[in-house]
């Protein structure tokens, strides 16, 4: 079940949605109940909602500034905003924010349901990415990166290569191998590459390279960007090497 948290300073409003929602029938579990933000601030680390129903206008802390500051902290987090019609514009003042649904009172049980089942969909759809994410990423073991490494070494001339491509070639998400490519090497993929391909500028440059033949043997064929990216790596100029 997915957890719910009902912030508003009005007791009929904290009252109607907990007795007249047929939470459990939802998927859902009221699991705390605060009559303002700071309230709500000071608790939301024991309750931890997945859902939170947040009045508008509040003493002390608003439903903007609960908002704000808490989808900082859970940034999952999907917030309907309650509000009356008069504070409507108010309200507006969260389009910046990541609030997932706006409702006006008086609240009609109907119409919160028909939110909720909206939401719910939002959260499991989620939750199923992210599933799919954690088994692609499993899917990519210490001996493939070893492989991608390997094949980085032996193709770093090819000035097209990039992260994207590799991924494509080895069957992988771009973001994925991204992650475990770092996780597993110690630096990122460009990282690595670039790492390549200076080792072998250096190695070059010892052999009296000129600077254009040289980025052209590493796959950086703009003489500028890869002077700027050898005294990056080496913290001295392609000309002052020796």
């Amino acid at each position: 079940m997915y957890r719910v948290m009902i912030i508003d300073d009005e007791i009929a409003v904290r009252k109607r949605l907990q007795e007249t929602i047929a939470w459990e029938a939802l998927g859902l579990e009221v699991v705390g109940v605060a009559a303002s933000g700071i309230e709500a601030i000071n608790v939301i680390d024991d309750v931890n909602p997945d859902i939170v129903f947040v009045d508008i206008c509040m003493p002390f802390m608003n439903g903007i500034e609960f908002t704000r500051v808490a989808t900082t902290r859970y940034p999952d987090l999907m917030v309907i905003v309650l509000t009356g019609f008069d504070d409507f514009e108010y309200a507006r003042q969260c389009v910046s924010l990541p609030v997932v649904e706006y409702m006006l009172k008086p609240i009609v049980r109907k119409d919160v349901e028909k939110i909720l089942k909206k939401v719910v969909e939002k959260i499991d759809k989620r939750k199923t990415e992210s599933e799919i994410v954690e088994a692609e990423e499993e899917g990519i073991n210490s001996y493939e990166v070893q492989q991608i490494a390997i094949y980085l070494r032996e193709n770093y001339k090819d000035s097209t290569i990039n992260l994207t491509s590799v991924a494509q070639q080895f069957g992988f998400n771009a973001c994925y191998l991204s992650r475990k490519f770092k996780r597993e090497m110690g630096m990122s993929f460009l990282e690595y590459l670039m790492k390549c391909r200076m080792e072998r500028a250096i190695e070059l440059k010892k052999s009296s390279y000129k600077m254009f033949e040289t980025a052209n043997e590493v796959g950086i064929p703009d003489p500028n960007y890869f002077g700027r990216c050898f005294k990056k790596y080496t913290g001295i100029s392609y000309s002052e090497y020796v």
